[in-house]
């Protein structure tokens, strides 16, 4: 198999050869961009309140009930005739507008991936971000 040929380091003024964006000498500036990236996310954006609550016992023990309610399986895909593994257990009035719903089991659907993202779309263009 053919090896993919180094280039320049992405770091400025560094001459030593990478296989990826930064030599072995810089490779923590990766993390480091990373970090800053998500920096103004994570203080500015991120729902502190939600991210707690997905945290919490609280959160996982009706997760667990709901997914047991499902039999583990996509409620979308079941419509659709098809039989998927959900992965997701999904607020059909989103909590970021409906918080006292948060822990209320018919508001709660197993999804999988694809149909969560698809939800989620449907979701931002009627609530907003």
């Amino acid at each position: 198999m053919a090896v993919k040929p180094k280039r320049p380091c992405g770091k400025a003024g560094c001459r030593n050869l990478a296989s990826g964006r930064y030599c072995a000498e810089h490779a923590h500036l990766a993390e480091v961009q990373k970090r800053e990236r998500h920096k103004h996310y994570d203080q500015h954006k991120r729902d502190k309140q939600a991210t707690a609550f997905y945290g919490s016992k609280e959160w996982d023990r009706l997760r667990r009930a709901r997914m047991g309610m499902d039999h583990g399986l996509c409620q979308d895909c079941l419509q659709e005739k098809r039989i998927t593994m959900a992965d997701v257990v999904d607020h059909i009035k989103p909590i970021r507008w409906f918080w006292d719903m948060r822990l209320v089991v018919s508001n709660l659907r197993s999804l999988c991936h694809l149909h969560h993202n698809i939800k989620t779309a449907e979701d931002v263009r009627k609530y907003g971000r």
